[in-house]
């Protein structure tokens, strides 16, 4: 018989439709293998039963209606990343430095969840404000790849990630400023995307900012990430980047296949000359680049779109967009040494530099764009290694040391949110350290508002090498 967490968000949220399981059950379910799991992948800072209970009670009422007056998204589990707001929740943003800060009122995207019909079964743990791909915080245990919980679940969203692949939910809220979705993705064994600048607002409490970072979801399946980018591309009035809607739902775009696409190859590392990749990820990249080829799409080599100088921009708005954390100035030194020294480049950007970075970036894009425009998608790796193991990748005595070691980790990810553009990590390889199966994230990036394009063909290379029967030790309680 199929258990509640072997079930994928869609099909859980069409079992509750069908009365064959309730939102009350599905919570008592999630809630129970929070308890025996999450010590163990460390993936929430705190449970919401209560909440939740409330929302399933509603959901269960809801259930008197017609199917089609349904929300999508009845009764299945959706935890939150802890840099969104929940009204009445704790708000710690991953931080010893804000103190007990209770939300005071949901943010867009929250909205946009319970509007589905989801249960909000707690705060997703993250790093300090999100800034590493790490989730190693002051407030917290580390969050743990499931695969092997020596290892991190990835940053900034490793909660969420930890979440979904540990079976305790089988989506979660993220959100991606430098690959922080794409990242735990690939060290979880998950999908995930980020996508096209303007696809998802941050409204109606937040700015866009430089335009990096976008709200999204972690998932075990490609059609259930197109469901939820169908829920979260919402606009709200006022918002600075708008992107009309596809004329039909992206989960649609599962069904129908790709045509044939010119795919660039892309293995040499683009923000970081020194990232050393590993060779079972060069290996699980070029397996993937002779899938596509089997499935009769091009495959040629794409270059670097720019040289790595040009990342300086994305360093300079990073410790930037670090200052505009409310610390308040007593509680500095709680902050950890990483946030310390980026708000410390952070005020040393002067005004010119920063108009500067973003003009800059607006040209890197017109360069990628012009150096890619042959290709339909672009084929690499999501990291340059393995999942690392806990506590390698946080390095509080050199800061400078820790940000460094990021770029070599991450050398891909950034390049789509300098440009705006879509990308997707998806988990087709695998690779063996130590005795051990760690699963190795692929990404396909897309050109701009080319959702459709990436989850066509996403479903196509989930058909032909499907990963639903691959499970973690720790999914069926062995580690």
């Amino acid at each position: 018989m199929t258990e509640i967490h072997d079930l994928t968000a869609l099909e859980l949220a069409a079992a509750v439709r069908k009365r064959e399981v309730s939102p009350t059950e599905v919570l008592d379910h999630t809630l129970a293998r929070a308890e025996r799991l999450d010590p163990v992948v460390g993936a929430f800072v705190t449970t919401t039963p209560e909440l939740a209970r409330e929302q399933a009670v509603e959901a269960e009422h809801a259930l008197v209606r017609p199917d089609d007056d349904l929300p999508p998204f009845l009764g299945v589990p959706c935890p939150v990343k802890d840099l969104a707001m929940v009204a009445g929740v704790p708000f710690r943003a991953g931080s010893a430095a804000l103190g007990e800060v209770v939300a005071p009122a949901d943010d867009g995207v929250v909205t946009l969840l319970h509007g589905a019909g989801t249960l909000m079964v707690g705060k997703t743990n993250t790093p300090e404000f999100g800034l590493p791909p790490y989730t190693e915080s002051d407030i917290a245990p580390p969050a743990r790849t499931p695969w092997d919980v020596g290892r991190s679940a990835g940053g900034s969203s490793g909660g969420a990630a930890a979440a979904v692949a540990a079976g305790i939910v089988p989506v979660a809220h993220g959100s991606d400023g430098g690959g922080s979705i794409r990242i735990p993705a690939s060290a979880c064994g998950l999908v995930g995307l980020k996508s096209t600048r303007g696809r998802v607002s941050p409204g109606p409490y937040r700015a866009e900012g430089a335009g990096l970072a976008l709200e999204g979801v972690l998932t075990r399946d490609v059609r259930d990430t197109a469901a939820f980018l169908d829920v979260l591309a919402h606009p709200w009035p006022g918002d600075a980047y708008v992107l009309a809607r596809p004329a039909g739902r992206f989960l649609d775009a599962c069904e129908r296949p790709p045509g044939r696409l010119t795919v660039g190859l892309l293995t040499q590392p683009v923000i970081s000359a020194e990232a050393a990749v590993d060779g079972g990820v060069l290996a699980a990249v070029v397996r993937t680049a002779r899938l596509v080829e089997d499935l009769g799409h091009a495959v040629e080599p794409a270059p670097v779109p720019f040289e790595p100088e040009r990342w300086d921009s994305f360093e300079a708005i990073w410790s930037v967009s670090s200052l505009s954390a409310p610390v308040p100035e007593e509680n500095e030194h709680l902050l950890v040494p990483l946030t310390r020294w980026l708000r410390e480049k952070g005020r040393a950007v002067s005004g010119l530099e920063y108009a500067t970075a973003i003009r800059l970036i607006q040209l890197t894009t017109r360069e990628a764009a012009a150096t890619w425009t042959g290709y339909d998608v672009i084929l690499a790796p999501t990291l340059a290694q393995p999942p690392a193991p806990v506590g390698s990748q946080r390095i509080d005595s050199d800061p400078a040391a820790d940000f460094a070691a990021q770029m070599a980790f991450t050398p891909w990810t950034s390049v789509w949110n300098l440009t705006g553009w879509p990308a997707i990590s998806l988990p087709l390889e695998e690779t063996v350290v130590d005795g051990v199966t760690l699963p190795v994230g692929v990404m396909l990036g897309g050109r701009h508002g080319a959702e459709e394009t990436l989850l066509s063909l996403a479903a196509q290379l989930e058909a032909a090498r499907p990963w639903r029967d691959r499970r973690p030790p720790v999914w069926s309680g062995t580690w």
